[in-house]
């Protein structure tokens, strides 16, 4: 490697950027040069080699129409920012960057040589898409023009000056297009992200989620959110010491999803409260893996349909597993009584599973009880 593609390395390396990279058919020299210079693990949270048809299925989650093209590219690096979401152990920026090409072999091709790069990150995507000039190089010429566009690129990404020399020829020329995200609730209902964080203050602002980290989680529907949803969440906050998120699931197993106009409507009622988690997770053993270590805060009728063997298609193994699976999260319940049909059911007067005992906590009446429901305040008007 020379000393400017060395010294590029050391400015990404330095930057505050989390990276998970994937190449296919070239760029392996420029993996090899990323973590060859100290302080790879400070960049990289993964590499990936998807080279076989099944890898790349896996990765992308579909068949590509070609697999050497801008569409896949952006696919791959869509892939590796939502992988690298997850690998994600604090706030750093996360990129997810890809490069998929075709260059010289042992035998000759008769279309063109390329590759295509694609970066993603939470405002966008880019893509570099370069047609190589044909018989100009042997493979190992054209792998390393490739890895040293890969490392240009990533430079500019992370605002790290340099100037490499590629070494283009004068018919070579990379093509750039650029495309702004849809707004984050776009991206959710699309399934871009899993999970959007909301702070409803003056305007409202919204970001990707990964983890949210240990919280005190009170989902619902809000529809609308009441008095007895806000006074829940203080004795949550009082009761664990952590900080409180409202969470909207956006998706539900038994209707069709949230338009995106209901959700802003409902995140009006949650205005100055704090933040709000809007998630396509309807499932708690999902939610666990959103916000592992944290506590969910349930009223009575959630936890009765929390341990009932039907909503796990009448399989009591099924739901212990995913008892157990909330568990292994870290996680655990706090459980508000409720009323129901003129009698105040609390937790204990429910059958909690055996040997699960520990993961349900109730809040006491005295610090907790709200007879109203947003059930009954729809019915009303």
């Amino acid at each position: 490697m020379d000393r400017k593609i060395e010294e590029a390395i050391v400015g990404i390396h330095g930057t505050p950027h989390k990276s998970v990279l994937a190449v296919a058919g070239a760029g392996s020299g420029a993996m090899s040069w990323l973590l060859g210079v100290s302080g790879a693990s400070r960049t990289l949270l993964e590499t990936l080699v998807p080279y076989g048809r099944l890898s790349m299925i896996d990765l992308v989650g579909q068949e590509p129409t070609q697999y050497v093209s801008p569409e896949n590219a952006r696919d791959m690096a869509r892939a590796t920012y939502r992988r690298g979401l997850t690998l994600l152990e604090d706030d750093s920026p996360v990129v997810g960057v890809a490069c998929t090409a075709t260059i010289a072999t042992d035998r000759p091709k008769r279309g063109d040589h390329r590759a295509c790069i694609a970066i993603w990150d939470e405002k966008g995507t880019t893509s570099y898409n370069l047609k190589l000039d044909k018989g100009k190089r042997g493979r190992t010429g054209e792998e390393e023009v490739v890895s040293r566009l890969l490392i240009q690129v990533m430079a500019q990404v992370y605002g790290v000056e340099a100037d490499i020399d590629i070494g283009f020829t004068d018919a070579e020329s990379p093509v750039v297009e650029t495309f702004a995200h849809p707004n984050p609730i776009q991206r959710l209902l699309s399934g871009d992200t899993d999970m959007v964080m909301v702070q409803v203050t003056g305007e409202m602002s919204a970001a990707d989620g990964g983890s949210a980290g240990a919280v005190a989680v009170l989902p619902g529907s809000f529809n609308p959110l009441h008095e007895g949803h806000i006074k829940m969440a203080e004795a949550a906050r009082l009761m664990t010491g952590l900080e409180v998120v409202y969470e909207l699931a956006v998706l539900n197993v038994d209707k069709p999803p949230l338009e995106e106009s209901e959700i802003r409507s409902r995140l009006e009622g949650v205005r100055g409260l704090g933040k709000v988690a809007l998630t396509r997770t309807p499932t708690f053993w999902r939610k666990a893996e959103l916000f592992p270590g944290s506590v969910f805060v349930i009223g009575w009728d959630t936890m009765v349909r929390l341990i009932d063997p039907r909503y796990y298609g009448n399989s009591e193994t099924t739901m212990l597993t995913a008892l157990a699976e909330i568990w292994a999260r870290g996680c655990r319940f706090l459980v508000a009584g409720r009323q129901v049909d003129g009698f105040f059911r609390t937790l204990d007067e429910t059958p909690v599973p055996q040997g699960f005992q520990p993961l349900f906590q109730a809040i006491p009446e005295a610090q907790f009880r709200a007879d109203i429901s947003s059930t009954e305040l729809r019915t009303r008007g």
